[in-house]
C-alpha cells in the first residue's frame, strides 16, 4: 500500500500548541484500503493537533456524507457522517515493547521520529463514524424513508397466518403464559 503523503505531519518543525490540518477525503482515498462498503463519500476531517513534551494529542471532526445501502429495503441512500475522536500520540525510546492492547486510543512511536502519517487514523475514523445498522431516516412526516414498495412486501411477509403454522410448536402455546 503506498503512502499517502499528504497525511504526513512534520512535526519536529511544529511549535509547541495547537495547530490545525483539514483534508477532504473522497472515495480515491479509499483505493489504498480495498473495497468499501459505502461510495461517494464527500468528507472533510479536522484534525486539531497540540504538540506537548513528550506526546501529541489529536482530535479528529468527520463530518459529509457518503452513500450507503439500507439494511431494511436495500435501496442506496445519502447518510450524514459526524463524530469526533481523540488519539494520543506517546514519544517512546522503543515503541514496539509498549503494551499497545492497553488502550486504543494511544499510539506510540519512536523519538527519532520526524513525521507522523495519519491516513490511516482518517480511514478508521471514517468507518467508525458510520454506524452499523444502516436505515433510511424517518421523513419530516415522520413515515419511514424506506421504500414503500419493499416494506409493503415485508409486512405481507411478517403477517402471521393460519396456514404458516409449523406443526412442530403444536400444543407449545399453552405454556407461554405459565
Amino acid at each position: 500500500m503506498k503512502q499517502l503523503r499528504e497525511f504526513d505531519i512534520a512535526f519536529v518543525g511544529l511549535t509547541p500548541g495547537v495547530h490545525t490540518f483539514q483534508y477532504q477525503i473522497t472515495d480515491s482515498f479509499f483505493e489504498n484500503y480495498g473495497q468499501q462498503d459505502f461510495s461517494n463519500c464527500n468528507a472533510t476531517v479536522k484534525l486539531q493537533f497540540d504538540k506537548k513534551t513528550g506526546f501529541f494529542l489529536l482530535k479528529f471532526e468527520v463530518g459529509g456524507t457518503v452513500t450507503v445501502t439500507c439494511d431494511r429495503c436495500g435501496q442506496p441512500f445519502e447518510m450524514q457522517l459526524w463524530d469526533d475522536f481523540n488519539q494520543v500520540i506517546k514519544l517512546v525510546d522503543n515503541p514496539g515493547e509498549m503494551n499497545t492492547d492497553e488502550d486504543p486510543d494511544v499510539t506510540y512511536i519512536s523519538r527519532t521520529e520526524s513525521h507522523l502519517n495519519v491516513a490511516d487514523f482518517v480511514y478508521e475514523f471514517i468507518n467508525l463514524s458510520i454506524p452499523m445498522q444502516r436505515i433510511h431516516p424517518d421523513k419530516p412526516d415522520g413515515t419511514s424513508g424506506c421504500d414503500p414498495k419493499v416494506l409493503e412486501m415485508l409486512a405481507k411477509m411478517n403477517k402471521p397466518g393460519d396456514d404458516d403454522t409449523n406443526p412442530i410448536w403444536k400444543g407449545l402455546e399453552k405454556f407461554r403464559d405459565n
